[in-house]
């Protein structure tokens, strides 16, 4: 189980650095153009992901910030975002690289953002759904890209795989 989670920590740092980098070519107006996507645009939809991973983290860890909102723009321009981002990736990757498989079968509680109920479960099912749900809006973000006439980006868990970095989870 570890290194499953460990995989899908360096996946998910790799796919959002290929996201970043296609963001790159957008200029501002581009970049938060509402295009339809579930958090309007690119801006919106990379806050969101920082937002939710801010809040598991902290659920997960007990510390770092835990913004209010799942929609909340923590910043408008890529380059502070990126940066935002790369840190946070670090980050998970650090803290799953930590966890040993008496961690992962182990309980957390915490309380909820939307309806502030607590809740009590499994840490696996959690961080597999911290991973999940990254891939599903950054196939948004993805979305994006193409609906403003960018190329597409391969995202694959097997393309990752069979890269640099994705090799020794393979």
């Amino acid at each position: 189980m570890r290194q499953h989670f460990r995989m899908f920590a360096a996946y998910n740092q790799w796919a959002n650095s290929r996201i970043y980098d296609a963001a790159t070519d957008l200029d501002e107006q581009e970049f938060s153009r509402d295009v339809g996507a579930f958090f309007g645009s690119m801006m919106g939809t990379l806050n969101h992901l920082l937002v939710t991973d801010r809040i598991w983290m902290k659920r997960f860890t007990g510390e770092g910030d835990a913004p209010a909102a799942l929609d909340a723009i923590l910043h408008r321009a890529l380059p502070g975002l990126k940066a935002a981002r790369d840190a946070e990736d670090k980050r998970i990757v650090d803290w799953v690289g930590g966890l040993g498989e008496r961690e992962l079968a182990g309980r957390f509680t915490y309380m909820t953002v939307t309806d502030m109920r607590t809740v009590s479960q499994r840490l696996a099912p959690a961080l597999a759904h911290l991973f999940n749900h990254q891939a599903h809006h950054r196939g948004q973000a993805h979305m994006v890209l193409t609906v403003l006439g960018r190329p597409s980006v391969q995202l694959d868990l097997m393309h990752f795989q069979r890269t640099e970095e994705g090799r020794a989870y393979a």
